[in-house]
């Protein structure tokens, strides 16, 4: 809400520097938007046997639920190519301003329908006599078996998964290690132009993983190496979205970075191992797989 109320007025005020800085909330949410998600599917596990829950309200929640992640993450992906894009033309489109407002306002929209279902699960006194439905169903739940039920699914999203992370690592880990000293004589301004790709890979990742997540709940939500792959995906989100104000990127081949950014591109590389880390865990700790 604090972002879409930030977006239009930096659009009546017609001020650059507000758009920028909203655009940084949307990304910023489509991070937070994954363990948010996540949080839901273990709440259920804990709540879904007691007599007042009804199950028609948690499937309809569910569904909305998976739809209103979709959207947030599609609006944070265009809001960080408009950041990429911004720091190139000094300016947002107003066609890329027109969408993003269009993708924020439906997902403001979905995202209070789900609250507010959600709210009705354990709170009986504020339940309507019908309970209510959605146009989606069972969103998650259904696009969730398709992918455990159907044998190739699982394996084409584990294949576009790890295309998604050679994507990413491979350009951002290029990014990093340029920002600490090696590579001098690659200029910024070309290792700029493959930022795209490397989230593209981001996005593939997330994409995928949430599709993993949604078909078998139960073997993520009690696996502590899930969790701390989240914290470390989190912090190495952040800090890459970090790059989208650091002026490094004006800097010419054989130019030393400034001490700022090595240091942020230091952590970046710890933090992306970390994520790697963690996912390779998966099968030796907790019950995945």
């Amino acid at each position: 809400m604090i972002g879409l109320a930030l977006f239009v007025v930096s659009i009546i005020a017609n001020s650059d520097d507000l758009k920028r800085a909203s655009l940084v909330i949307f990304a910023g949410i489509a991070l937070i938007a994954i363990p948010t998600y996540v949080t839901g599917n273990a709440a259920q596990s804990r709540i879904a046997d007691l007599p007042e829950v009804s199950q028609t309200l948690i499937e309809t929640h569910e569904g909305l639920a998976f739809l209103a992640l979709v959207l947030i993450e599609l609006t944070g992906a265009v809001s960080w190519v408009a950041l990429w894009k911004h720091r190139r033309t000094r300016r947002v489109q107003p066609a890329t301003a027109g969408l993003i407002l269009l993708l924020a306002l439906v997902t403001m929209g979905v995202s209070a329908r789900t609250a507010n279902i959600g709210g009705e699960i354990r709170h009986s006194e504020i339940q309507s006599a019908v309970q209510p439905t959605s146009p989606v169903g069972a969103l998650g739940r259904t696009v969730g078996n398709y992918v455990r039920d159907t044998p190739w699914s699982w394996i084409a999203c584990e294949t576009l998964h790890f295309i998604g992370l050679s994507l990413l690592l491979g350009v951002i880990g290029m990014v990093d290690l340029r920002m600490v000293g090696m590579m001098k004589g690659v200029s910024f301004a070309a290792l700029d132009r493959l930022l795209p790709w490397g989230m593209l890979g981001l996005g593939l990742n997330v994409a995928t993983g949430m599709l993993f997540f949604a078909a078998a709940p139960g073997q993520y939500t009690a696996n502590p190496a899930f969790y701390w792959k989240l914290v470390f995906l989190l912090i190495a989100g952040a800090n890459t979205l970090y790059f989208s104000f650091d002026a490094t990127w004006t800097l010419r081949p054989d130019d030393e970075a400034p001490g700022l950014s090595k240091a942020v591109a230091s952590a970046a590389l710890f933090f992306w191992a970390g994520v790697m880390f963690w996912g390779a865990m998966l099968p030796f700790i907790g019950n995945a797989f």
